[in-house]
């Protein structure tokens, strides 16, 4: 069994930054955007690497969102969860 001291609250909604390889313009802007589920998406490409950074409601928006990096055949380089949840949260 895993053992964690601290409990990720995948269920709730948090800021992710995601690196790929390859350049994107903020024109993709709104081809990732799925309405409630990932919004205010920065999308900041800088020496052949694109960062995406934004709100993800919980973790089936996330694969959501890594399906579509996929999708453009982007090779994924690091998904770091930036804010975490308000303490007390379950």
């Amino acid at each position: 069994m895993l053992h964690s001291p601290q409990r990720l609250c995948v269920e709730r909604a948090a800021v992710y930054e995601i690196r790929v390889q390859g350049e994107l313009d903020d024109g993709w802007t709104d081809w990732f955007d799925d309405g409630p589920r990932v919004s205010a998406l920065d999308i900041h490409a800088e020496r052949g690497v694109t960062t995406l950074t934004g709100q993800v409601a919980d973790q089936p928006a996330l694969f959501g969102l890594l399906y579509k990096i996929r999708d453009l055949s982007l090779a994924l380089l690091s998904v770091n969860r930036i804010e975490s949840c308000a303490k007390g949260s379950t």
